[in-house]
C-alpha cells in the first residue's frame, strides 16, 4: 500500500540517538503534531530535541486524507449537551483560529494549500442536520443546511461550512521540518523521572511532550481505558468527477469525498483496529458501480484514536505530572487538531496561559458509555488462549490477511509477520 503523499515526500535525513542529551524541552513522535511543536519551540528560541521511532510523518500523518477543517462531524450540538455553549465556543475557536495559522504558513511554506467548503452528509437524518446547525447558529457561526449535493448517494442534506481548506500535508511538513533539531530510528522504550531512554541513548528534559498518536505510557493517565484505534480506507481515483468540496458522512463507517491534484481520494469503511473487516473490496464495489470508467492509482489505510467524548487529550498526561504533556485522540480530524495541539502545548511549556487548556484537559470526567465498550473489549483481549500477543498490554492479536499483519483489538497496535512494529502503542517487537 502506497499513499498518494509519498510522492511528495523529501525529508531531511536525521542520524539515530547515540549517548546522553540534556534538553529543555522533548517531544516524542515526530508526525505533525510533533513536527509543529518543534517547529514553534524554535521559532522561539526554545533548547528541544525531537525524538521519532522511524522517520518523520511516516506514519499516521503520511495516510491522511488531508482536511483543514472545524467541522469535525455532527459533534457541536452534543458539545453544548455536555459541556455547554462556552466550552462548544472555544472548540470551534481553537479549530477555526487553526485553519488561520495554517493558511498563514502557507505562504511561506509551498503545500498546494486551497480553500474549499466542507460538508457533514446525512443518508437519512435530516433531523440530527437541523439540530446542528441549530446549535451553530447560537454559537454565532453562519452554517447552511444544503439540500442537494453533487455525491452518488441518495442524501437528505448536509451541514456546509465556508471558508475551511485542503492541502498536501507532505510538501507542508517536508518544508517546515528542514533545520529542526530531530533524531529519527530513535524509539523511546521508557521513561524513567525525566529521562527517556531509548535502545542506543537518553536525553534528559525538564518537560516532555507525547505526541505519539497512541500514548504509550500506561502507568499515568488511563488512556488505554479512555482511547481506542479505528481503522478505515482510501482509494485515490482518476478519471471521476470534482466534486468541488469536502464531505463527509456524520456515521463513522459512512463515506467521504475529497479531490486533489485531479484525482478523487475516496475513503471509509471505518472499523475498531482487529474487529471487522478490510474495506478496501466494498470501496471497490462501490467506484465499480458509481464509476465505472475510473482507475485506481492508490490505495492506504489509515488509523485514528478515538476518544470518549470525541473532543482531543490535549495537556497535562495526568494530573499528577507536571513535567509531562500529551497530544493525542484527535477523532480523525488531525490537521486542525495538531495545530492547536501545537500552539497549546507551546504555551504550556512556557508557562503562557492559553485558554484552550480547559476543554481539551485530559484529566476531564471519563464516565461515558464508550469507556464501558473499551473496558469490554479489553478483558476480551486479555482473556483466551492465544499464542499471539500484543507486547503493550497482552491482548490477543488477530490476523489482518488483507494488510498481512498481527492487530489489537483492546488498543490497536500493529505488528508485521516479522514482528515489527507498524502502530503502537506498542514499542516493543511481537514474540513469536
Amino acid at each position: 500500500m502506497k499513499s498518494l503523499w509519498q510522492e511528495s515526500a523529501d525529508f531531511q535525513h536525521y542520524e539515530a540517538l547515540k549517548g546522553s542529551r540534556n534538553t529543555d524541552v522533548l517531544i516524542i513522535g515526530g508526525g505533525i503534531c510533533g513536527i509543529l511543536t518543534a517547529y514553534f519551540l524554535h521559532q522561539k528560541g526554545v533548547n528541544y530535541i525531537l525524538l521519532e521511532a522511524n522517520r518523520i510523518a511516516n506514519a499516521t500523518t503520511m495516510n491522511t486524507t488531508a482536511k483543514i477543517t472545524s467541522q469535525h462531524g455532527l459533534i457541536f450540538a452534543e458539545i453544548i449537551k455536555r459541556f455547554g455553549k462556552e466550552k462548544a465556543q472555544l472548540y470551534l475557536e481553537a479549530n477555526q483560529n487553526a485553519i488561520g495559522r495554517f493558511e498563514a504558513l502557507s505562504r511561506e511554506f509551498d503545500c498546494n494549500f486551497e480553500k474549499s467548503s466542507s460538508f457533514v452528509y446525512s443518508l437519512n437524518n435530516s433531523e440530527k442536520l437541523e439540530k446542528e446547525v441549530i446549535a451553530l447558529d447560537s454559537l454565532g457561526f453562519g452554517s447552511n443546511f444544503v439540500k442537494d449535493l453533487p455525491l452518488p448517494l441518495k442524501t437528505v442534506g448536509a451541514v456546509e461550512f465556508k471558508n475551511q481548506a485542503q492541502f498536501n500535508p507532505i510538501m507542508f511538513l517536508s518544508a517546515i521540518s528542514k533545520g529542526l533539531n530531530v533524531y529519527e530510528n530513535s524509539r523511546v522504550l521508557k521513561i524513567e523521572n525525566s529521562t527517556a531512554i531509548c535502545e542506543n541513548g537518553s536525553v534528559k528534559a525538564k518537560k516532555i511532550i507525547v505526541t505519539t498518536h497512541f500514548p504509550f505510557i500506561d502507568k499515568w493517565g488511563l488512556y488505554f481505558l479512555k482511547m481506542y484505534q479505528s481503522r478505515s480506507y482510501v482509494l485515490a481515483l482518476e478519471n471521476v468527477p470534482d466534486f468541488k468540496g469536502m464531505y463527509v458522512d456524520e456515521r463513522d463507517n459512512g463515506l467521504s469525498f475529497r479531490n486533489y491534484n485531479g484525482l478523487l481520494l475516496l475513503g471509509g469503511y471505518g472499523h475498531r483496529t482487529g474487529k471487522g473487516e478490510c474495506g478496501f473490496n466494498r470501496l471497490r464495489a462501490f467506484v465499480n458501480e458509481k464509476f465505472p470508467d475510473a482507475q485506481e492509482k492508490f490505495h492506504w489505510a489509515t488509523q485514528d484514536c478515538k476518544t470518549l467524548d470525541d473532543i482531543p487529550y490535549i495537556g497535562y498526561y495526568s494530573s499528577f505530572k507536571d513535567n509531562l504533556l500529551v497530544a493525542t485522540g484527535f477523532n480523525k480530524w488531525g490537521m486542525t487538531s495538531s495545530m492547536v495541539a501545537a500552539e497549546m502545548l507551546c504555551d504550556m511549556v512556557l508557562g503562557c496561559e492559553n485558554k484552550y487548556c480547559e476543554v481539551f484537559s485530559p484529566s476531564r470526567s471519563i464516565f461515558r458509555k464508550q469507556l464501558l465498550i473499551n473496558v469490554a473489549e479489553a478483558a476480551n483481549g486479555i482473556v483466551g488462549f492465544s499464542k499471539k500477543r500484543c507486547t503493550h498490554l497482552g491482548c490477543k492479536l488477530k490476523w489482518n490477511k488483507a494488510e498481512h499483519s498481527w492487530d489489537c483489538s483492546c488498543h490497536g497496535s500493529r505488528f508485521d509477520n516479522g514482528g515489527n512494529i507498524l502502530d503502537g502503542p506498542a514499542n516493543r517487537k511481537k514474540n513469536g
